[in-house]
């Protein structure tokens, strides 16, 4: 089937305009089918998302933005994967939810969005009931957000930089804080506070990580005080220690893991600033461990 918005993909602020309908590849490399690395269950996501039962999680291969220290390098940037049908991706989001998943999990889905939006809906045709979570860099076009109003029910926005100089020297991404904040309003106009089942899960809202990357103290505290004064507690803010250099980095600074003292100092601030709608990790997450395996499981 041709999608008209890959005739001149436009769905990322990289703005390709190359034709994928046409075998034409942009910066993410995405064809103009879908390409899934692993579908699984998921415990490591917040725990009002991951719960007991575990986070349905497809991962997406292929990316839009470049960060040198990607933990997902081998889907990312090697993109490993295997292309999918919409009738396929609509079966493993309700055999995620045959499995007992809170939710269907979405990671690095922005390249595939037209696709993901049909697939969705055929889903929730054939009995799709859970969540629907979009877990993404933010690296967006305000447009392609305003694509999926009405079928995702929590937004989980990474907000990497503010600093245009580090966005683009850790992840080749020219102005990313203009397009992400833009990007994250949108997805909080369509879904709103924050709502939790009797068990604690949310069911609905948004929740912005910031995976803070060693040094650059100053950068970390404009993006917990721009999240905090844009959205008081109407959102929760993850601030993530669990970087871990799988490589080592021309970077001299990113082949370090955070700093304890650092991070705490980090939480503190939010902390002095008035958030208390806040997820923070312990140093248990700073492990290779923790980053899945992709193997086509659940594809």
């Amino acid at each position: 089937m041709i999608y008209k918005e890959f005739n001149k993909c436009r769905l990322c602020p990289r703005n390709c305009n190359v034709n994928r309908n046409k075998n034409e590849l942009g910066y993410c490399k995405a064809s103009n089918k879908i390409k899934v690395a692993r579908a699984s269950l998921h415990y490591w996501e917040e725990p009002c998302l991951s719960g007991n039962n575990g986070s349905g999680t497809i991962f997406f291969s292929n990316c839009n933005m470049g960060c040198i220290f990607c933990q997902n390098y081998d889907i990312s940037t090697l993109n490993k994967g295997k292309e999918i049908t919409i009738e396929r991706f609509s079966e493993i989001c309700l055999e995620l939810q045959e499995k007992g998943a809170n939710n269907i999990n979405l990671v690095t889905p922005t390249h595939y969005v037209p696709l993901i939006k049909e697939g969705l809906i055929l889903a929730k045709k054939k009995g799709l009931k859970i969540p629907i979570i979009y877990n993404t860099s933010s690296y967006e076009n305000i447009d392609t957000i305003k694509l999926l109003d009405g079928l995702i029910d929590i937004y989980l926005p990474d907000l990497k930089y503010y600093n245009n100089e580090y966005s683009i020297k850790y992840s080749n991404t020219p102005n990313y804080f203009k397009y992400a904040s833009i990007a994250i309003k949108e997805m909080y106009r369509q879904v709103g506070k924050p709502k939790f089942n009797k068990d604690g899960i949310m069911i609905k809202g948004m929740i912005v990580r910031h995976l803070m990357l060693p040094s650059r103290e100053e950068d970390k505290k404009k993006i917990i005080n721009y999240l905090y004064k844009t959205y008081k507690d109407n959102i929760y803010i993850s601030i993530m220690n669990q970087y871990t250099p799988i490589r080592k980095l021309k970077y001299k600074e990113l082949n370090n893991k955070i700093d304890n003292k650092i991070y705490e100092n980090i939480i503190n601030y939010a902390y002095d600033l008035g958030i208390r709608n806040c997820f923070v990790q312990d140093e248990e997450t700073q492990s290779e461990s923790f980053i899945p395996i992709f193997n086509n499981e659940g594809v």
